[in-house]
């Protein structure tokens, strides 16, 4: 089950309240949520938006392969 366009259009950036942007994965398979104006990335775990900022991802770290914040930290 692919997140409901319903839920994505309410969603928001819990840092800014800015607008998210779906990372695709694969034409319905949506991997995270983007929020161009904090450069962060919230994941998309088994159809679960992960809407916390201690799980956000930077964007370039994201853009890099890491796909939690524990990885990215790691990096």
């Amino acid at each position: 089950m692919a997140l409901s366009p319903e839920l994505l259009s309410i969603l928001a950036c819990p840092k800014c309240k800015g607008d998210l942007t779906p990372c695709l994965a694969a034409p319905d398979a949506i991997e995270g949520l983007a929020c161009p104006a904090c450069a962060m990335v919230y994941p998309v775990r088994e159809d679960i938006p992960i809407m916390l900022l201690e799980e956000a991802v930077p964007d370039d770290a994201w853009k890099a392969g890491k796909r939690s914040a524990k990885d990215a930290r790691d990096a």
